[in-house]
């Protein structure tokens, strides 16, 4: 726990932490848009930056690319971490910070995404097959209903559900079960403009 820390370490769960913010507030969407010469995605759809409005701005090429960029934020904030053995507790910090980093980016004034890919990124590494059980959920909404929303939050809250029966089952720190639940309440945070779309029938088709 970080009560327990001293202070060097103290000081390495800050950086890793404020690590975890940067990494996540790079705005890959209008990095790709400003590499592959496309509109900035905050210009049409949503306004955000992530993958699925990318698509909608880029392309599906350029936008996919762009949302594994985005998940990669979330790995590399979970990873880092775990490369320089800290508590899990910094682990899941870093982590929510990178979903932080992505949605509420300082580069760009405070936008950015919704933050289902660094929030999938981080599963990742934390929990690879909850990961790849909420990532085919996603898919297989996505596809039926071609709503991006609907699919992240479908997906969102089963990941919530099986890495918390993970954390039970396999007896994982109960860290994990923070992010679990923590991560999905930020995913429904920043989707609640979907979520008033979505029960008046009016949210956007990709």
């Amino acid at each position: 726990m970080l009560g327990s820390m001293d202070v060097p370490t103290l000081l390495v769960a800050a950086l890793l932490i404020a690590a975890g913010y940067g990494v996540g507030a790079i705005p890959f969407g209008i990095v790709v848009a400003r590499v592959v010469g496309g509109p900035d995605p905050r210009s049409m759809g949503s306004g955000r930056t992530g993958g699925a409005n990318a698509v909608r701005a880029l392309g599906p090429r350029a936008g996919i690319a762009a949302g594994l960029l985005d998940a990669a934020k979330g790995a590399v904030a979970a990873l880092l971490p775990l490369l320089v053995q800290a508590d899990p507790v910094v682990q899941v910090l870093a982590a929510l910070a990178a979903i932080l980093g992505h949605s509420r980016s300082i580069f760009i004034g405070f936008g950015g995404g919704r933050g289902i890919a660094p929030a999938f990124g981080g599963l990742v590494v934390i929990q690879p097959l909850v990961a790849l059980l909420a990532f085919a959920a996603f898919a297989v909404v996505l596809l039926t209903s071609r709503i991006s929303s609907l699919a992240s939050l479908t997906a969102s809250t089963l990941a919530c559900i099986g890495l918390v029966a993970a954390v039970i089952r396999f007896g994982m720190h109960p860290a994990y079960a923070a992010y679990a639940v923590v991560a999905t309440a930020m995913i429904w945070l920043f989707h609640r403009d979907n979520i008033e779309r979505l029960i008046a029938g009016r949210e956007r088709r990709i």
